[in-house]
């Protein structure tokens, strides 16, 4: 029988309108995961927009990134809807798949050589975008992990959380990887709450919140920490902070598709992980998972492996109270929203930022 009532889905002009919209389900009576099958379109389209808006970049010209995965297809699908050409230093972590969706999207990629060591990875990388810049003044690098036009276009994001979940006191949870989304996101709703809480999830090895002198067997989790500093990164936004090992997020992972049917990236897991662990505490408070990306890009390292995933309902974080007490496997502090500075070699800072944007 037809329904009268039922509302047509729109119809978008192009498909990174379609792409940017997320699912929002209830895990729990006080837990929403906000899954997305790539959540950067929202900071690619947003910086874009902006930068064409203002003059910074024109219709044809090239943007130059680099990438671990993710970004690099928002910004491919960004450029190809307002008719820009893109240049992906890209991870040796991009496999064949993402590779083979940017180049049939026109996008030149340069590919980083096989490496088990992120901070060179990520290094070479940098590199490789200054030598371009040298030889191609034309270019404009996008900064991706610096430049404050990557918040821009979370705003849009908060909108659709307080409209989904109005009056609802929220808590932010999510992995920090370059700040622009949970920063951007997070800026956004205390405009109108100042009450809305920040959970930033970090893995072991990761300069962000401190825990480079760690190593992760593993490898650090692409997307969630980073071997070198990220000026989008504001520590003051965050109240709290988790620090999980690989095998805690596989595990979360895993738990994630068993319990609830959501098959997503480590990222998510983490984060639902977290979520769960302070929503049981703080039972007032709506936890907004952020779910980054689908599980695609992890089926050989994650979920063929699943037999092997621990039981997330067995596992538990250590509260810690200072940086001195951090330790494996997962770990937990009352950031309280204190700033923190990375030390960093100079080398691998940006040119120059964009001042008139920094909070």
């Amino acid at each position: 029988m037809l329904d009268h009532d039922a509302v047509a889905p729109p119809v978008h002009e192009h498909i990174t309108d379609a792409v940017k919209a997320p699912s929002l389900i209830r895990l729990s009576p006080n837990t929403v995961l906000v899954r997305f099958e790539t959540l950067k379109v929202y900071a690619a389209l947003g910086a874009v927009r902006h930068l064409l808006d203002t003059g910074v970049v024109r219709p044809g010209q090239t943007l130059v990134d680099s990438s671990s995965g993710i970004y690099a297809l928002a910004l491919a699908m960004a450029c190809h809807r307002y008719g820009l050409r893109c240049h992906i230093v890209a991870s040796t972590t991009v496999n064949d798949t993402m590779r083979a969706q940017l180049e049939i999207l026109g996008v030149t990629v340069d590919q980083m050589p096989p490496s088990d060591d992120l901070r060179l990875d990520q290094s070479r990388r940098v590199a490789r975008v200054r030598e371009l810049l040298a030889r191609r003044p034309d270019l404009h690098w996008m900064r991706q992990y610096h430049d404050p036009v990557h918040h821009l276009g979370y705003a849009e994001l908060a909108d659709l959380l307080r409209a989904a979940l109005p009056g609802e006191p929220l808590t932010v949870v999510g992995s920090v990887g370059t700040g622009a989304s949970t920063g951007g996101l997070t800026r956004a709703l205390r405009e109108h709450d100042p009450l809305t809480r920040l959970v930033g999830v970090q893995p072991f090895g990761s300069v962000t919140f401190g825990s480079e002198h760690f190593t992760d067997p593993d490898a650090i989790i692409a997307g969630i920490g980073s071997a070198i500093h990220f000026d989008n990164v504001h520590h003051r936004l965050y109240d709290r902070i988790h620090w999980l090992d690989f095998q805690h997020a596989m595990a979360a992972t895993i738990g994630l598709m068993r319990t609830h049917a959501v098959f997503a990236g480590l990222s998510t897991g983490a984060a639902h992980l977290v979520a769960r662990w302070e929503a049981e505490r703080n039972p007032s408070r709506t936890h907004v998972v952020i779910g980054a990306d689908t599980g695609h890009r992890y089926t050989d390292r994650v979920f063929t492996r699943w037999r092997e995933a621990l039981d997330p309902e067995l596992l538990a974080p250590v509260e810690i109270s200072s940086l001195d007490e951090l330790s494996p496997p997962w770990a937990a502090i009352e950031w309280a929203r204190r700033p923190y500075r990375p030390t960093v070699p100079v080398q691998e800072r940006p040119r120059e930022l964009r001042k008139d944007l920094v909070p």
